[in-house]
């Protein structure tokens, strides 16, 4: 199965190229006919930045991941979102080559063509997976040792995605399961005679954690044959959906709870749009934005205009993140109770600028200046006071868990109506398992999406914004 897969990997990632290559060039043709350009260096660049970037958004976004249930509407959707990172990382690229010889209608065209090209490729590639299969092509049979019930949701994910190219045999397990319509064939120690009759070339083992003999017991089984055997173990009990298995030394370790973001490359990634993303920001936004906000600041009233605060960041690292003042240069961060006095509606040490600049979150731009020195992340959980963080690390499950990536300007659970004061502890539980998913379920196209959420919030009005 697993040379299949990546055969199937390598067939569909070179056929997605190839589109792209056509797209691009077919696009740069017609913009030659239409608008008398030339093309130079300044396209080679253009299209090995766009082939490299694909290659990442699709990985991060796991665009070839063979066993994920999807439909074909969910890959349309998927191809929609690659054709606008393509759009997107075009105007991006080609604005600081400081390219004029390549026209803004050839990006619309490139795109275009390029939505058109991969959902026809994608419906003529599912459409023969689907007919070779029928045609019985390239089958192999399966079995699953445990009717459970994660045997059985296995179960249910290959009869709804026949394009892993599995015949279901049945399933074998000491307990006899009624539900199975028929698909029970027998006991665990009938497994030499059913694999032998059936011809099971794919043992699946869901049998539950404790039951160790059974599974050295269906292992030796399978050696006597050229069976593959594969377990699936059930961890759903635990507070994480996602695991990752690994080798350390001749021991196979399972890590409960994914941080994708602890790889080198997804951590280069998320750190150069980071860096690029800024600076573009600061090049054509802030540069003319920050004065504004700092005279309206100095002339209403008075005192610093930026405001600096202690907070932690990744690995419980402090740093000074910086804010537009918005409260009055008397006010406290710690109360007479000695607890860390969170922003509240109507606060009295807001001031009239600051309401302004809290309601449309524009005093947090200077946390943008955090990004450039590294020590925040566009996306990432909100970096919370040292005061805030002392209180809750011990009163709040799986707290510090936040700080296993950088701290961001914007956040999932921000956007997810979890921002502001949390006095009560259920909202900062709410944030905190916000956040803990964010990172466990990491991708590129997470932070774009949650980036849209967060200007699509700022233009409406958040009411927790205060």
């Amino acid at each position: 199965m697993e040379a299949k897969r990546k055969s199937l990997y390598l067939v569909r990632i070179s056929a997605d190229y190839g589109v792209l290559t056509i797209s691009f060039w077919l696009g740069i043709v017609i913009s030659l006919a239409y608008y008398k350009i030339r093309s130079g260096r300044a396209a080679d660049i253009l299209f090995l930045s766009l082939a490299i970037i694909w290659f990442f958004y699709a990985g991060a976004t796991r665009f070839y991941d063979e066993f994920r249930s999807r439909d074909f509407g969910f890959e349309l959707v998927a191809v929609a979102k690659s054709t606008l990172v393509q759009l997107f990382s075009s105007i991006f690229i080609l604005f600081f080559l400081k390219e004029n010889q390549i026209s803004r209608f050839f990006v619309v065209t490139y795109a275009g063509i390029l939505f058109v090209g991969l959902s026809a490729e994608k419906l003529l590639f599912r459409k023969g997976l689907e007919y070779l299969r029928r045609r019985g092509r390239n089958l192999r049979n399966l079995l699953i040792v445990g009717a459970g019930r994660v045997g059985r949701e296995f179960y249910d994910a290959v009869q709804a995605n026949p394009q892993f190219g599995y015949n279901l045999v049945g399933f074998v397990d000491d307990v006899k399961n009624t539900d199975l319509n028929g698909q029970y064939l027998g006991k665990i120690e009938e497994l030499d005679r059913l694999i032998e009759e059936r011809k099971v070339s794919d043992v699946i083992i869901s049998l539950p954690g404790k039951a160790l003999e059974k599974v050295q017991q269906i292992i030796i089984t399978c050696g006597r044959h050229t069976t593959r055997v594969r377990i699936v173990p059930d961890y759903s009990k635990f507070f994480s959906g996602k695991y990752s298995v690994s080798m350390f030394g001749r021991f196979p370790v399972i890590t409960v709870g994914e941080e994708r973001l602890s790889e080198l490359h997804w951590k280069v990634l998320k750190r150069s749009f980071d860096f690029l993303f800024t600076l573009f920001l600061f090049l054509t936004l802030f540069w003319w934005l920050w004065p504004i906000i700092a005279l309206a600041i100095k002339v209403s009233v008075g005192g610093p205009v930026f405001f600096k605060q202690e907070r932690w960041g990744r690995d419980n690292q402090r740093f000074n993140a910086f804010k537009f003042r918005s409260m009055v240069v008397t006010s406290s961060d710690v109360g007479r109770d000695g607890k860390y006095q969170q922003a509240k509606k109507d606060d009295p040490r807001i001031t009239r600028v600051g309401k302004f600049l809290r309601k449309t979150n524009m005093d947090e731009l200077p946390q943008f200046w955090n990004v450039l020195k590294g020590e925040m992340s566009i996306v990432g959980p909100r970096p919370h006071p040292t005061p805030l963080n002392m209180e809750s690390r011990y009163s709040i499950p799986m707290y510090l868990q936040r700080h296993l990536v950088k701290p961001g300007v914007t956040g999932w659970a921000q956007v997810n109506g979890y921002r502001g004061e949390t006095r009560d502890p259920g909202l900062m539980k709410k944030r905190v398992e916000h956040d803990v998913w964010y990172i466990q379920n990491w991708s590129f196209g997470l932070d774009v999406r949650i980036i849209f959420m967060t200007i699509w919030e700022t233009i409406n009005g958040d009411p927790k914004a205060y």
